[in-house]
């Protein structure tokens, strides 16, 4: 795959000790995982530091070490070529952007405020019809995570399709540099990670670096119903832009949307009925940005609905899930405005014969406006909800204005955590087959732990 000198030409490191002809079959970041043969990078993390790894990395068979330091003990052992660098994650960037560069073949990259992994996956599952496709697994789309992922590049690749993610300025730019894509997608721009992108226009200045960062043939797809994306045509004029929505104005577009039981239906461009096994609307705009992109490689409208109608929606994005003879909408990934209206609209629209459910854990990285978010969300709540279990300090807020107001008094409760709203659900509200119970909240509150 590499030898020393590849990795010392990457990422302008020092070869502190060993030979640049030595043979690297992989990389690998984690001691516990590294096969024999891997480079063993040397990443300090919130919760470890990888440099406290690095002996064991060795006696596992690593072939070499980057690291931003090394101990006396470490530098003392045998010949391995021991690679010295100014920041690890940065060298796994450049590593990285080295090995993509090898492969002349297209990058997609998908970015937004929701629905990256789901257009992701969707992208990819149905590009797999007709191409090889390498995928971000899961939500690793991170500086560690999309680097990782584009290592695993071969010659039997035809395509990869990126997820990228961001919480700070400058991110999506640097994965840009990284994975140099073609192709870009913006699923949308909304109030997401404010505690550090500031406002919406803070956020659009984000994301829309993916549009400025695309190589030739430098190929957009927008999403030309949302107020900030409307206008990339006119921003971006030396890109080919195209547009998704369910505005006719849009090169693909949706009509005639209906909720039948779980699932949506859908005609695009007024011709060909797409179904989508979720209930959540919102899902349109992704499957709208993923037949953009099938169309783009050729594929006809019969095998791109074909491929969606058999689509598993990823875990913990809207998905129906039943535990214990209880029906439960789990979207639990991760929780922000934008996304939490998306729920809403899903629990809403659903047809049941019992009561509607909601048990909500805040949305983080709001920024100043935090609690006004979290209030503005009470109304609407009380008009759709038979009962309102709040997870955590800022979901309390609206809860405590849901009682302020006598909406449905006796069905609001409180709860500090995930095991608390549990032990509330299991115990008291006792939720029946005829009940439906939506589960969502940002990440950190870990209410997954609810439908266990």
């Amino acid at each position: 795959m590499f030898n020393v000198d590849d990795i010392l030409k990457a990422t302008e490191g020092t070869l502190l000790k060993g030979t640049k002809d030595t043979k690297i079959k992989g990389v690998s970041i984690d001691s516990r995982t590294i096969k024999d043969g891997d480079l063993f990078i040397a990443i300090k993390g919130d919760n470890f530091d990888g440099h406290d790894f690095i002996d064991e990395a060795i006696k596992k068979g690593a072939s070499a070490i980057v690291a931003e330091k090394f101990f006396l003990a470490q530098r003392n052992l045998n010949h391995l070529p021991l690679i010295k660098v100014k920041d690890s994650v940065k060298a796994l960037g450049r590593i990285a952007n080295y090995h993509r560069r090898r492969f002349d073949i297209p990058v997609i990259a998908v970015t937004g405020s929701n629905g990256k992994t789901t257009t992701k996956d969707m992208i990819a599952w149905i590009l797999k019809e007709r191409f090889n496709v390498l995928k971000n697994l899961g939500t690793k789309n991170n500086a560690i995570g999309v680097p990782l992922t584009l290592l695993g590049l071969n010659s039997g690749h035809n395509l990869c399709v990126l997820e990228i993610g961001t919480n700070h300025f400058g991110e999506v730019q640097y994965l840009t540099q990284i994975t140099q894509p073609s192709i870009g997608v913006v699923l949308n721009i909304g109030p997401s990670h404010l505690e550090f992108l500031k406002d919406l226009a803070g956020v659009y200045k984000e994301k829309s670096s993916l549009i400025s960062g695309l190589v030739h043939p430098k190929i957009g797809f927008v999403n030309t119903d949302d107020t900030y994306l409307k206008n990339c045509r006119r921003m971006f004029k030396d890109r080919l832009i195209f547009g998704f929505g369910i505005k006719d104005k849009a090169e693909f577009f949706a009509s005639e949307i209906k909720l039948c039981a779980r699932h949506l239906e859908f005609k695009i461009n007024k011709g060909h009925k797409v179904i989508l096994n979720t209930c959540g609307y919102h899902n349109v705009y992704n499957a709208l940005a993923a037949i953009g992109i099938a169309r783009l490689f050729g594929l006809d409208y019969k095998i791109i609905a074909s491929q969606l109608k058999k689509f598993d929606f990823p875990q913990g994005r809207l998905k129906f899930i039943r535990v214990n003879n209880v029906n439960f909408i789990d979207d639990t990934y991760n929780s922000n405005p934008l996304s939490l209206e998306g729920a809403l609209g899903a629990l809403e629209n659903l047809r049941v014969k019992g009561r509607k459910i909601f048990i909500m854990g805040d949305m983080l990285e709001l920024g100043k406006n935090k609690e006004e978010f979290h209030r503005q969300a009470a109304h609407r709540i009380s008009k759709i909800c038979d009962c309102f279990i709040s997870v955590g300090d800022l979901a309390a807020l609206t809860a405590k204005v849901i009682k302020d107001k006598d909406l449905h008094y006796n069905g609001v409760f409180r709860c500090s955590c995930a095991g608390e709203a549990k032990h509330l659900l299991n115990n008291y509200i006792k939720p029946n087959k005829d009940d439906i119970v939506l589960v969502k909240g940002s990440r950190r509150l870990l209410l997954e732990e609810i439908l266990k």
